[in-house]
This record gives C-alpha cells, sequence and structure tokens, in this order.
C-alpha cells in the first residue's frame, strides 16, 4: 500500500483501540509496585477508547480530518501519566497531517516522529524506559525505513518490530523494572495499539483476549454510583444534558472564522457543565442547561445540527439512587467565588478534610480511578470560579490535570501533589489575596517538605529495593519508596513510623482507611506518643480504600 486515506486510519485506530482493549489487564498486571492501583492498562484503554469513538463520529477521507478527530478524543479522554502522553503522541501526529488529504510511507514516518517530539515536550521531566522510549524508538525506525521503503504495511511491519524490541531493552533502562522483571507498562499499551495498527493494514485477525476481564467497565460502573450519592435529585440545577455538533455553513458564517471564545462565552449563559471544542468545519458541544432548544438554536446560527443527543438527568438520578436520596451536608460543588481550589481525593473522610481546610471541589478518584482531563475540565466548570488552582494528590493525574488547566478557559494552574499529605500542606498555604501564580508557587513548596507515607497490600510476590515480597503482605512506602513488608499491619505501620519520624519534626497526621477500626488508630497515635514525645499528633478517619494508613509528617 503505497497511500493511506482517512478510512484506512480511522480502521487502524479501531483495531489498535480494540487490541487494547482485550490486553488492558496484562498491561495493569506490569506495575512496577505490586499495590492495588495497577491501571496504566485501564487509563490507556480509556483514552484510546475515547479516541476511537471521536474518531468513529468524525471519520473522513481526507487524513488530516481524521487524524485531528482521534486527536481531539484523545485529548479530551486522557487518563493518568500513560493516557496523556498517548494522547499527546497522537496529538502531535494529527498537526503534522492535519492538512494533507492522504499518506505516503514517509509522510507517516515523520508524522509518528513528530508525535513524539510533542510528547517528550509535554513531560517536565522525560524518562527513559517507559513508553516515550518505545515511542521515540519505533519513530526513528520508522523514518529510517521509509528512505527506501514506500509500501506503507513493510513500513508498519519495522515499526511494531522495533516497538517490541525497543519494549524489551526497558528494563535495561530503568532498574527498578529489571528487579521486579517486567517490561514498562505503558510502552507495552503502545504496542497493542501498534500491533493493531498493522493487523489493521494486512487485513488479519487479532488473538481473542487472552486474559481475565479489564476493570474499565467495572471501575466506570462503581466511580458512576459513587458520584451520584453525592446529592439529591432536587440538586439538579439544570436538568438536560445536551449535546450536539454545529456543522459550519458559509451562508451562516458569512465566510467569517468561527470565533470559539465567544461562542463558549454567549452558550456559558444557557447552563453549566459547558465544553466546546471546534476545527474548521465542525464545533462539538457539551452543557447542562433547562432549555435544551435554546442551546440548540443558538448553535443552528452557525450551521446545521448533527449528533444530538439530550438526557433528562433528574429522571437519571432517580434511576440510580432512587426518589429518597438524602442531601449530604457538604456538597462537593460549592457557589460561585473569585477563586477556588479542585482537587482529588479517594475515601469520604478525605473529602471532607480537604473541604474543611478550603478545597472548593473534591472530585472523586485517585489510585485505581485517575479522572481524565475532561473530567477535571468538568470540576473547573462546576465550581464556576474565575481562577482555579488544580491539586491532583497523585503522581500520575499531574499530566490530566496539566492538560485541562490548559483547555479549561480560564486562569487556571496546577499545583503538582502527589499524595494527600501534600494536598493538605498546599491548602493550608494558600493566598486568596495573592496571583495564581504566586499561589502556585508557594503552595507547591508547602508541599514538598511534606513527607509521605502509606501502607497497602501486596498483589503478588516480588521482590524490590532489596525488600522481599509476599502476595497480600502489608507494605510501608515512604516517600513512594517500599521499605518495609509483613503480614501485620501493626508490624508494618510502626515499622514505617519509626523511620519517617525523626527529632526535627512537629506534625505527625494519621489518616485511617474504611477497614480500619477506630480503635486500632487510636493506638497508632498512642505508639507514636510514647515513641516521640515531642510531636503533636492528629487523627482523621479517611475512609480510603485500599491504604490502612496514610501518614503526612512535617
Amino acid at each position: 500500500m503505497k497511500l493511506m486515506d482517512g478510512y484506512k486510519f480511522a480502521e487502524m485506530v479501531k483495531m489498535g483501540a480494540h487490541h487494547l482493549k482485550q490486553n488492558a489487564d496484562y498491561v495493569d498486571s506490569l506495575n512496577v509496585f505490586p499495590v492495588p492501583d495497577g491501571d496504566t492498562g485501564t487509563n490507556m484503554n480509556l483514552s484510546m477508547t475515547s479516541g476511537a469513538k471521536e474518531t468513529e463520529a468524525h471519520v473522513s477521507a481526507h487524513l488530516g480530518e481524521t487524524s485531528q478527530a482521534l486527536s481531539k478524543g484523545l485529548l479530551m479522554g486522557a487518563r493518568g501519566n500513560s493516557g496523556v502522553i498517548l494522547s499527546q503522541l497522537f496529538r502531535g501526529f494529527g498537526k503534522a497531517v492535519e492538512e494533507k488529504e492522504t499518506l505516503t510511507a514517509s509522510e507517516f514516518a515523520e508524522a509518528l516522529r513528530y508525535g513524539v517530539q510533542t510528547a517528550y515536550k509535554a513531560v517536565m521531566k522525560p524518562v527513559e524506559g517507559t513508553i516515550l522510549t518505545v515511542a521515540k524508538d519505533a519513530a526513528n525506525v520508522a523514518v529510517d525505513t521509509a528512505i527506501t521503503e514506500t509500501d506503507i504495511i513493510l513500513l508498519m511491519e519495522a515499526i511494531v518490530t522495533e516497538a517490541k524490541a525497543s519494549l524489551k531493552r526497558t528494563p535495561d533502562l530503568l532498574p527498578v523494572l529489571k528487579e521486579v522483571g517486567v517490561v514498562d507498562s505503558g510502552g507495552q499499551g503502545l504496542v497493542y495499539v501498534y500491533e493493531g495498527f498493522l493487523a489493521c493494514l494486512k487485513g488479519e485477525e487479532l488473538p481473542e483476549r487472552t486474559v481475565a476481564q479489564s476493570m474499565d467497565e467495572l471501575v466506570s460502573a462503581e466511580h458512576h454510583r459513587n458520584v451520584q450519592g453525592f446529592m439529591d435529585t432536587a440538586d439538579i440545577v439544570f436538568g438536560y444534558c445536551t449535546e450536539f455538533m454545529v456543522r459550519f455553513e458559509d451562508e451562516k458564517t458569512k465566510g467569517q472564522p468561527f470565533d470559539e471564545d465567544n461562542f463558549r462565552q454567549q452558550l456559558s449563559e444557557l447552563g453549566d457543565s459547558l465544553l466546546v471544542i471546534s476545527d474548521d468545519e465542525i464545533a462539538k458541544v457539551h452543557i447542562h442547561t433547562e432549555d435544551p432548544g435554546d442551546a440548540l438554536s443558538f448553535g443552528q446560527q452557525f450551521g446545521s445540527l448533527i449528533n444530538i443527543k439530550i438526557e433528562n438527568m433528574r429522571q437519571q438520578h432517580m434511576d440510580i439512587v432512587g426518589d429518597n436520596s438524602t442531601r449530604k451536608k457538604e456538597k462537593d460543588v460549592v457557589k460561585k467565588t473569585p477563586y477556588a481550589i479542585v482537587t482529588v481525593a479517594m475515601g469520604e473522610g478525605i473529602a471532607e478534610l480537604l473541604k474543611s481546610i478550603g478545597a472548593s471541589y473534591v472530585i472523586e478518584g485517585g489510585q485505581t480511578m485517575n479522572p481524565s482531563t475532561e473530567d477535571i475540565v468538568k470540576a473547573i466548570q462546576e465550581v464556576g470560579a474565575e481562577r482555579v488552582l488544580i491539586l491532583p494528590n497523585n503522581k500520575n493525574i499531574v499530566l490530566a490535570a496539566e492538560q485541562a488547566a490548559e483547555v479549561a478557559g480560564i486562569e487556571a494552574a496546577v499545583v503538582p501533589t502527589k499524595s494527600v499529605p501534600e494536598g493538605l500542606a498546599a491548602i493550608l498555604a494558600f493566598n486568596p489575596e495573592t496571583d495564581v501564580t504566586s499561589n502556585a508557587k508557594s503552595m507547591t513548596s508547602a508541599a514538598s517538605v511534606v513527607k509521605t507515607g502509606q501502607v497497602t497490600t501486596a498483589v503478588r510476590d516480588t521482590s524490590i529495593d532489596g525488600v522481599s515480597i509476599h502476595k497480600d503482605d502489608y507494605m510501608a512506602i515512604s516517600n513512594g519508596k517500599i521499605t518495609s513488608a509483613t503480614p501485620s499491619l501493626e508490624t508494618t505501620m510502626k515499622s514505617l513510623i519509626d523511620g519517617m519520624i525523626t527529632a526535627d519534626d512537629e506534625i505527625v497526621t494519621v489518616i485511617y482507611g474504611e477497614d480500619v477500626a477506630e480503635q486500632d488508630a487510636k493506638e497508632m497515635t498512642a505508639y507514636i506518643e510514647g515513641q516521640f514525645d515531642h510531636v503533636e499528633i492528629e487523627l482523621y478517619n479517611g475512609k480510603q480504600p485500599l491504604y490502612p494508613y496514610i501518614l503526612s509528617v512535617e
């Protein structure tokens, strides 16, 4: 095949997404740390599925247009570092080919390399031995191969071969991978995508799923139920989830370029949860409103309406939680303010703690369910503030938060907190009288001096950093490093305490999870008092899953 058009590229995307989904749970299993939050496969699957759906909705013979659809879908559906990097790879690819109706082998190779450059720029400190390396090595081989090879199928074979070889080399670049005996999970996910591309080009069938059901459907369903329980049906101010697309028509736009910012501003008066993305031909709108007809009429001023979907959210909410849902004393969504803090947490108690010290909106998520770029954008829109600071509280959510800040349409900045203790310290350093940049800097500084400890259970036998770990052991993790593992929760927690608290520390905060009895938690604080009588101790019931204890030392 000498030329690739938009239709063929869309088929490749569909098969790549399918192959990744079939093997998402295997990708999850490759996470280095044996904690129950191995979600790289889940994140990449949800991200790629979003891209594939958008591609299918906007498929065109023009390859550039089809690639733009993939880029948009990936951007808004991106979850976790792996999903964000995947979205950036194809965002750069789409930028490189946006004007092209078809691609030659050399153009395809150059677009892959441009995608790699875009992804590297998006990561503050790129680490080799990850998905970035696999993508880079494959793209470089593609460019070299395309010098003499004009057949796209043979070129894709070379890409897949090198991607697999690069994946095998990842343990040589990241010692921790070699120690555990696995390859990079994100790189493996990309290999599955590329394998799907090749199978599509060759007209071959991919093998059926050989691993257990992936977690995306289960996690999404649980997440959906939890979110719905935070409000009463009567609290829904704008009751109709309205989605539509506007296909621009010259006679209505009068040949003028579409002004997305002005369009968004005017449409915002009709409701909330507004999301508008556009290109030269189509604008996509999502809005919660009481008057869907008004939103549709406004959109129709710019062209013809397609893909209209209107859902009654009050009815949906009653179907999920029933008519007798009770009002919570505190809301995740607060009244509009000039300044707001949007953060992420897992556990009702932790969410309440964050809100009690100043968080405006708490997105439910974290270890097993990383919120997507779109989830964070919607939270920013829901909170309705003029300026927003975003605290991800998880290293795997930082990139999605940064993308959300870029596309949110208001002044926003990310404080790159990697844990709940860091998030708590950052919020306490917030100053409503200073600007976003100054706040982000001071809050980041405050978060950096906090030591974070966690106790969780191992999901498999392994050895890491010299610590021998057995499945179901309790592991002590100090500032991201596994320091000990034993079958006893009490022993492991005491080991964590002893290794973290020093004579210079002043405050220790213990947050206990949903499976820990209050009396057991109090015994832990008593142990701290007996060993370190110079520190002040605070105890909170975080009700978080998976992590029996979270420890903050400062």
